[in-house]
């Protein structure tokens, strides 16, 4: 079934950077000589860990959030979330004045839940499948009569998030592809929006965990596919394509492109070595797909997003460990 939603386009992601200039960060955008030469290629870092609340979400939340009129501030925004978009969220909401209730999984890192709280989110915990986020956050609404903001199925939050990649390309013009995360798809399609509006040329690459690999094999088929139950330590890339991510990604993307979870411990080793950055799992991964690829990206000029950089310090030993 087509979502009868309008999708966001070009005009939207720039929009969105006018709207959201006055709260969000630009961030820095960082190379690496030793990981060029790993690579064999030319990188360039966004680091979105060092955005407010340490990931891109704010972006996409505080476009929606700023787009809502005084009346709906007031019912209260709800979302859901594993942690990043939900800070995000009450964050956003805070400044605007109005409260946010954030549906997380029960397995949401601490560190994740103590910055959602921080912020003065309600959390709701439930299980981590997508039928599970989704029914409790059914119930929320019904229960407060709040406004959803959803982590990646919304044209306001899509367009928001392809300003880091407007930011980006802004900084350094003439890259050759672009490479971000995707679970849901909202980075990943409003980063597309973003590229192709700049330059239609550029290839844009999704990195996707092998135990969350829906968006690959959905985009194969041609369909979205629902109803996995993902398994990774990537907790930031668990969700599925939405209705309205689904048909841009299948419109810009070139490629899906999947590591392992050994593989992404190892990046994100490389990252907080190489470029002395702390970043998550889920951020990590942009890196593990181009090693993991050095064919497709010899010699070129890529751009690869940073999404986050809220680790849970106490299961590090555990991760380096198991890797």
């Amino acid at each position: 079934m087509t979502d009868p939603t309008p999708l966001p386009g070009f005009h939207d992601v720039l929009a969105a950077a006018a709207r959201i200039a006055p709260h969000a960060h630009v961030t820095p955008v960082l190379r690496s000589r030793a990981l060029d030469a790993m690579a064999g290629c030319e990188l360039h870092f966004k680091c979105e860990n060092l955005q407010r609340v340490g990931a891109f979400k704010f972006r996409g939340a505080c476009n929606a959030i700023f787009s809502l009129d005084e009346a709906e501030v007031a019912r209260g925004i709800v979302t859901q979330s594993s942690g990043n978009h939900g800070a995000a969220v009450a964050l956003a909401a805070r400044l605007r004045g109005g409260t946010a209730t954030v549906v997380a999984p029960h397995s949401t890192p601490k560190v994740k839940q103590a910055a959602m709280l921080g912020y003065g989110a309600r959390l709701v915990h439930c299980d981590t499948d997508q039928a599970s986020r989704d029914a409790a956050t059914r119930a929320v609404l019904d229960e407060t009569g709040g406004v959803l903001v959803h982590p990646f199925n919304d044209a306001r939050v899509m367009a928001g998030q392809g300003t880091a990649v407007l930011e980006l390309l802004r900084e350094v013009p003439g890259l050759d592809a672009v490479v971000a995360p995707v679970s849901g798809g909202g980075l990943l399609s409003g980063s597309c929006l973003a590229a192709h509006g700049v330059d239609p040329g550029i290839d844009m690459f999704g990195a996707e965990p092998e135990g969350a690999r829906d968006a690959y094999d959905g985009l194969a088929a041609g369909e979205r596919i629902t109803g996995r139950r993902a398994d990774t330590i990537c907790d930031g890339l668990r969700a599925e394509l939405g209705t309205l991510t689904f048909p841009v990604l299948r419109e810009h993307l070139r490629e899906v492109l999947l590591a392992d979870d050994a593989a992404v411990v190892a990046a994100m080793r490389l990252v907080w070595e190489r470029l002395k950055l702390v970043v998550e799992p889920s951020a990590a991964i942009v890196l593990a797909v181009v090693l993991a690829r050095p064919a497709l990206f010899r010699g070129r000029r890529v751009g690869l997003v940073l999404s986050g950089g809220n680790v849970d310090l106490d299961a590090l030993p555990a991760l380096f460990a198991a890797s």
